[in-house]
């Protein structure tokens, strides 16, 4: 069309998903454009104070919420989306989940075979490290103390990081908004510069409001700036995540050729717990994260515990205390630690649009899911217990990490939205490789799998 800048490729929204497809298919000859809704920062950009990076980095201000207000839902609003304020945990799925989604989806590749080749691309394009023994903190070491008293199994793990100067004092809390170094290997530091090298355009602060699908490609309309803005394209690669791609499909009308678009949303519920010790534990210091349990028992049981800790306004947030008591509380913060129970949840959420085309979140805990909460934290008391601390106690407030489906992956129109060959079902150029098409929870952290069907998908774009 006159006046509309026609590309190869489009990708919408830039997280592990995002950076990585606009990597390949711009190294791969093809010229693009990257569309982010939020800014883009640099290293030099981000940093310690969490009540200045929150309200810049994340959505809705800091969270998203459910219809009722009792679910709490984190992503990711920057160039870099979601792997800057994650945690950069990079695990492959496990027979258990492959095997679920090949029976939920019919799709032969999930198997270990089938993603192998994939899971290898994603690894050998970020260092990974394993969190070694001299870098763990105190908060970590009574993670493994009571783990070991308890008689459960437990591992290393492993991040996407280098260089974080652990050894030299470097407290790596910061991670949760954005990493200072450059060290976390998000798509900020290592697909997006890579693709942006070779050419690709990067817009950023630019809300994508609808598209729509024809044969000679796609057309993006979108605002900056309170200025509208139109492009074309041969193909679009939707990559904004399970909260926006659904929306964005939604907004565009998608829903009338795809009844299932919104549905199957889900996530991994997180429930942190906390002990009280005599002696200062600083789990906010060094290394954030360093252990998690690897038992076999536990991931039968739908659920898996790991150290970790969070910024004081974050703490206190997630324990509702007011005025003087929430002082008294913050007092203790470096006499804390903490265990977080990570839940492998229904995929029983919907997601729908207002008019105003805002997302509207329909997800509660269902039974199931609150049973292995209560499982997970009867396992976290245990272990606090054997370490004799002063109290036991545990957050108010669940949130939702990994936010997942919507726009599920499947055979066909009438029951998913995406195809295996991650094209939208009847719309040949449209594509989506993002957390949107998982079809359950895995209840392992995804970011690698993303990655790693990214890859799947932009290379067989670049092969058609």
């Amino acid at each position: 069309m006159a006046g509309e800048k026609h590309y190869d490729f489009i990708v919408i929204g830039s997280g592990t998903s995002g950076g990585t497809a606009a990597y390949m298919l711009q190294h791969g000859g093809m010229k693009g454009l990257l569309l982010e809704a939020g800014s883009y920062f640099k290293k030099e950009d981000f940093t310690m104070s969490e009540e200045e990076y929150t309200p810049k980095l994340f959505w809705g201000g800091g969270c998203d919420f459910n219809k009722s207000f009792d679910l709490a839902f984190i992503r990711g609003r920057c160039v870099g989306g979601g792997s800057v304020i994650n945690q950069a945990l990079m695990d492959r799925f496990d027979d258990t989940a492959l095997n679920d989604w090949k029976a939920d989806t019919g799709i032969d590749f999930f198997t270990r075979d089938g993603m192998d080749a994939h899971y290898n691309y994603a690894e050998n394009q970020i260092v990974r490290q394993e969190i070694p023994p001299e870098w763990r903190n105190k908060n970590a070491h009574k993670f493994i103390e009571g783990m070991d008293n308890i008689g459960r199994e437990w591992k290393p793990m492993v991040r996407a990081q280098c260089d974080c100067a652990t050894p030299e004092g470097q407290d790596c809390i910061c991670c949760l908004g954005g990493c200072l170094r450059g060290s976390k290997q998000s798509t900020l530091e290592t697909a997006i510069p890579r693709a942006e090298a070779e050419g690709l355009e990067i817009q950023a602060e630019i809300t994508v409001e609808h598209i729509e699908h024809k044969k000679d490609g796609v057309t993006v309309h979108a605002v900056q700036h309170g200025a509208k803005k139109v492009f074309h394209a041969a193909k679009v690669v939707l990559a904004a995540g399970a909260l926006g791609t659904s929306q964005l499909l939604l907004n565009s009308g998608f829903s009338k050729a795809l009844p299932t678009l919104g549905h199957k949303f889900c996530m991994h519920p997180q429930f942190m717990n906390f002990a009280i010790f005599d002696e200062i534990v600083d789990s906010h210091k060094g290394a954030l994260q360093g252990c998690k349990s690897d038992d076999p028992v536990f991931r039968k049981r739908g659920f898996k515990l790991e150290n970790v800790f969070a910024p004081p306004i974050a703490v206190g947030i997630l324990h509702q205390r007011l005025g003087a008591k929430l002082i008294d509380f913050l007092k203790q913060y470096r006499n804390f630690a903490c265990i977080e129970v990570c839940v492998r949840d229904e995929n029983t959420g919907i997601l729908t649009t207002d008019k105003h085309g805002r997302i509207r979140i329909e997800k509660k805990l269902t039974d199931q899911d609150k049973s292995r909460c209560a499982d997970g934290r009867s396992m976290v008391h245990q272990l606090f217990d054997s370490l004799k601390p002063k109290e036991i106690f545990h957050a108010d407030w669940p949130f939702g990490l990994h936010l997942m489906g919507g726009c599920c992956i499947g055979q066909d129109g009438a029951s998913s939205v995406v195809s295996p060959e991650f094209q939208v079902h009847g719309h040949e150029n449209l594509y989506c490789a993002d957390s949107s098409v998982f079809p359950n929870a895995p209840g392992i952290n995804p970011g690698l799998t993303i990655f790693a069907m990214s890859h799947r998908m932009a290379s067989s774009m670049l092969e058609g």
